[in-house]
């Protein structure tokens, strides 16, 4: 049994939960909390990640480094693949031709100098928006790596993030943890939740007995919600009249000998009936449907995703293992209560479209050790603002995933269902009804962190052929100029670019190379 801590300090944390969130989080505030904290994890002993391949945003880079894990040494462990964004396939009306744009990790050049709207349209309207004024787009078309294999860990080329094994990535993390970071861990169910005279969690018993004691609990435990659903009956919101998708099934698909790219981006395909995810690993894609079970059945989704499989693979149907998935998109009416705070789908999940998932979970860490709470005085000042950040940051995700349907002209049930105006948010009616005459900018998203900047709602609206009036002023003949300037700049190193940078496959082969598969972690470098 833990002493209890006289101090009135937080000092004790103890994670209930595993997976990516659980171990991200103890990584986190293990190499950033006081040598005097104790960190302890709790993990259920049959609860497994769901593994079907996770996409990261470059956030990840920094998570990591703070974490202290190598950055070769988690490619080769967790078969991971260099992210440069997303590309979404005819989620316009079908044609003879696939439509295609991409929705990069790095902004426009001068994005923030410049009208990048008003100058792609005077300048270069007969040109994809995506590539008016970034080369990243194109590089991935070519498939191209970000990076050359000389450039240093979590450097970059191009700004990119990661698709991983999650399985793999936390089995890393918590090896990582335990010998590194001296986490203490305990595999075991949760069998009682203890409280205080004021309502805070003070312990909790395991199924075999243990009692562990805490100042901060932090719940990673996945659409159960052991700390703040099933204890704190915080409320679940709801958003199913707004994002339909609630289901999924998913697929492990190996690659063949005339399938062996490793695409740049995650390639959403819209289908008749809902979505398509396919993530390149080193070893394997990922691949699933998203859809609504009020719509199809599960046996109807099953086949539709191996109908989209085989354009690519040639796989025996009957010895595929297709996971189904099931979620209720939505986000908990509060996200930290006393002193127990959620991360990750205990505190809200709405669909995988744009992989903001981890990146929630990440940000949430990051408001907690930039303000960590001293005492419960503290901690509940620090409990209703960060409830009020993350309020605004869910509703912003659902605005720009709701985006991406609602800019759809397809005519399948699905798709008009997706667009049926009872179904738009009032913030995003506003919005869009502004950007028929500007176009997305810092003036819309005025928080200091938004969790999908402007320039993002841009290459979303104009990869699906949205108008945007010109606007009122006149561009001036400087920014004429200097958006003639970094065109032409961008001519030059698109074939330097072409010419320098591997292939993502290239490049991941090299970096795999270096390391035997027979080497421990730990002698595959960890700082």
């Amino acid at each position: 049994m833990t002493q209890s801590n006289d101090t009135g300090r937080i000092q004790r944390i103890v994670i209930v939960g595993g997976g990516t969130a659980g171990w991200l989080a103890a990584g986190m505030l293990a190499s950033k909390l006081p040598s005097s904290s104790k960190v302890s994890l709790i993990e259920s002993p049959n609860v497994s990640t769901i593994g079907v391949g996770e996409g990261s945003w470059p956030s990840l880079r920094d998570t990591l480094i703070d974490i202290g894990i190598d950055e070769k040494a988690f490619i080769t462990t967790c078969h991971a693949s260099y992210k440069q964004g997303s590309s979404f396939v005819n989620w316009r009306k079908p044609s003879t031709d696939e439509h295609i744009y991409y929705h990069p990790f790095t902004v426009p050049t001068a994005y923030n100098e410049l009208n990048i709207h008003a100058c792609w349209q005077t300048l270069a309207k007969n040109d994809a928006y995506q590539d008016a004024f970034s080369l990243q787009a194109a590089m991935c078309k070519a498939g191209k790596a970000p990076k050359q294999e000389n450039t240093p860990d979590y450097a970059h080329v191009l700004n990119y993030g990661y698709h991983f094994d999650a399985t793999a990535l936390a089995n890393l993390l918590k090896q990582h943890c335990i010998e590194k970071r001296n986490v203490s861990y305990v595999q075991a169910h949760i069998g009682q939740v203890k409280n205080d005279d004021d309502g805070f969690i003070s312990a909790l018993v395991t199924d075999k007995g243990e009692e562990i004691a805490g100042d901060l609990f932090i719940d990673c435990s996945g659409q159960q919600g052991i700390l703040i659903g099933k204890h704190f009956n915080v409320p679940w919101i709801s958003v199913e009249n707004t994002l339909i998708n609630n289901r999924a099934v998913a697929i492990q698909v190996p690659y063949s000998d005339s399938d062996n790219a490793i695409a740049s981006t995650t390639v959403a395909t819209a289908q008749s009936t809902g979505w398509t995810w396919d993530i390149g690993l080193q070893h394997r894609r990922g691949v699933g449907l998203v859809y609504a079970d009020g719509m199809i059945s599960e046996a109807q989704a099953t086949d539709t995703l191996l109908a989209h499989v085989s354009k690519r693979y040639d796989a025996d149907k009957t010895a595929c293992k297709v996971k189904d998935l099931r979620f209720s998109p939505g986000y908990r009416e509060q996200f930290w209560v006393k002193n127990c705070l959620s991360l990750g789908m205990s505190s809200g999940f709405v669909e995988p479209l744009e992989a903001s998932a981890i990146a929630m979970v990440e940000l949430g860490l990051r408001m907690l050790c930039e303000a960590f709470p001293h005492n419960h005085q503290h901690m509940s000042t620090l409990s209703n603002r960060y409830n009020a950040r993350f309020t605004y940051r869910w509703q912003r995700v659902i605005d720009f995933l709701k985006l991406h349907y609602v800019l759809s002209d397809r005519e399948e049930p699905y798709w008009l269902a997706q667009r049926d105006p009872e179904t738009i948010p009032d913030s995003l009616a506003e919005l869009l009804d502004i950007w028929r005459y500007q176009s997305p900018s810092r003036l819309d998203f005025i928080e200091n962190e938004e969790i999908f900047p402007s320039a993002s709602y841009q290459y979303v609206l104009y990869g699906m052929g949205y108008e945007t009036a010109m606007p009122a002023t006149r561009l001036t003949h400087d920014s004429v100029v200097k958006a003639k300037d970094i065109r032409n700049k961008m001519q030059q190193m698109q074939q330097a670019y072409l010419n320098g940078l591997p292939s993502n496959r290239a490049l991941l082969a090299q970096i795999s190379a270096h390391f035997n598969k027979d080497d421990s972690y730990a002698a595959i470098g960890f700082r």
